[in-house]
């Protein structure tokens, strides 16, 4: 019988657009990161700033939304999953910020789920369960995840802005319930206590960061 050291496995990978009348999305993902193949040359997909950009032979992350703080939650997001992500938006900001908010965490979600499924081996030896804690200063969130294919999420993140920077902070609730919704994931997302909202968000999403890393592992033997 095949077990998971047994094998080599085809990195687990996908991409994905998504084109609404209000945003235009596209996504690749590897969640295990490395370098990303054909990354698209699109005009309106060129990158704008550096604030979420990293390249290493490990690890490739590259996020413009159009959004800055959601660009920052989004690259601590991938960074500490261990994910290779290529991520651009074209939304129509000119109104708000909950169609581009929304579109980038449903195409988001939809590519783990693609990717968790891509292969054969693709959930071999999977954790399946994953959890994590993340403080940041005086903030400290805790995420649960179950990579069940029931997808149900509870957030509570606390947050007293209305919006940290450009980003409406309900936004970011309503970004990881949809997340969950097309990830097929079971979420658990708390701040545990924290003053600050950037702090409370940012530790969140490390927080997640690192249960999806350690659910997405794959027991040996």
């Amino acid at each position: 019988m095949a077990t998971a050291n047994s094998l080599s496995f085809t990195p687990r990978s996908a991409t994905i657009n998504r084109d609404t009348k209000e945003t235009k999305v596209q996504v690749k993902l590897c969640i295990d990161g490395g370098q990303l193949d054909s990354i698209p040359s699109i005009p309106w997909a060129s990158r704008t700033n550096k604030h979420a950009f990293q390249e290493s032979p490990s690890q490739y992350v590259d996020i413009d939304t159009g959004i800055g703080f959601l660009d920052h939650m989004l690259h601590a997001l991938a960074k500490h999953a261990g994910w290779s992500l290529w991520l651009r938006c074209q939304g129509d900001l000119h109104i708000d910020d909950h169609h581009t908010t929304e579109d980038i965490f449903i195409t988001l979600g939809n590519a783990v789920h693609k990717a968790l499924t891509s292969t054969e081996t693709s959930q071999l030896g999977l954790y399946r369960f994953g959890h994590s804690y993340a403080p940041l200063d005086e903030a400290l969130s805790r995420a649960v995840v179950d990579l069940s294919n029931r997808p149900f999420a509870v957030v509570n993140l606390h947050m007293e802005r209305e919006k940290v920077g450009e980003l409406s902070t309900e936004m970011l609730t309503h970004g990881l319930l949809s997340f969950a919704q097309e990830a097929k994931v079971t979420m658990h997302v708390d701040v545990l206590r924290g003053d600050n909202d950037h702090h409370r968000a940012e530790s969140a999403f490390k927080a997640l960061a690192g249960a999806l890393r350690m659910a997405c592992g794959r027991r040996m033997g």
